[in-house]
């Protein structure tokens, strides 16, 4: 028999701020068209632009931890609005290469300030977007997401046909 946690544990506490983080992007989003997980991939795109990169939808899951299967419907709808061009990859004829269009641009560039002007709000408690207490806890949660879900299984010949 377990005993009673004396409060709410630190996987309880990271899942209701990204609910409540989840909640409030797409509610500042809303105006714009814009959930929080098209933000991910229009803000992703963004970036990988800025610097050339015109990446698969495989390469744009990997890069926000999203499902590519997710990412594959988020760009269909994302195309469909008219922020997203999606086309084959002339070097891999199953691979889709994405970039925003000139109006996903437009719209992910105000998008951006949105989110921004509603990060330093939800920092404010830390000091704000900019602040040393806000790093750390970046730092600090970059490390978490550093760490795989579970470890390697090693491949034991003898431990073949055991369960675990």
């Amino acid at each position: 028999m377990s005993e009673a946690s004396p409060g709410p544990t630190p996987g309880f506490l990271v899942w209701r701020l990204a609910n409540k983080w989840r909640v409030a992007v797409d509610r500042a989003l809303a105006p714009l068209g814009l959930t929080h997980a098209q933000y991910a991939v229009v803000a992703s795109l963004y970036g990988m632009q800025r610097v050339g990169e015109r990446p698969s939808q495989r390469r744009l899951a990997d890069h926000t931890g999203l499902e590519a299967l997710y990412v594959s419907k988020l760009a269909r709808a994302l195309e469909a609005a008219g922020l997203v061009e999606r086309t084959r990859d002339p070097r891999d004829p199953r691979a889709v290469q994405l970039a925003l269009t000139e109006q996903g641009r437009a719209v992910t560039q105000r998008a951006i300030t949105v989110v921004r002007d509603l990060l330093q709000r939800l920092l404010e408690p830390l000091g704000g977007l900019d602040a040393p207490r806000t790093r750390t806890f970046t730092e600090e949660l970059e490390t978490l997401l550093g760490t795989p879900l579970a470890p390697p299984v090693p491949h034991d010949e003898s431990s073949q046909g055991e369960r675990p």
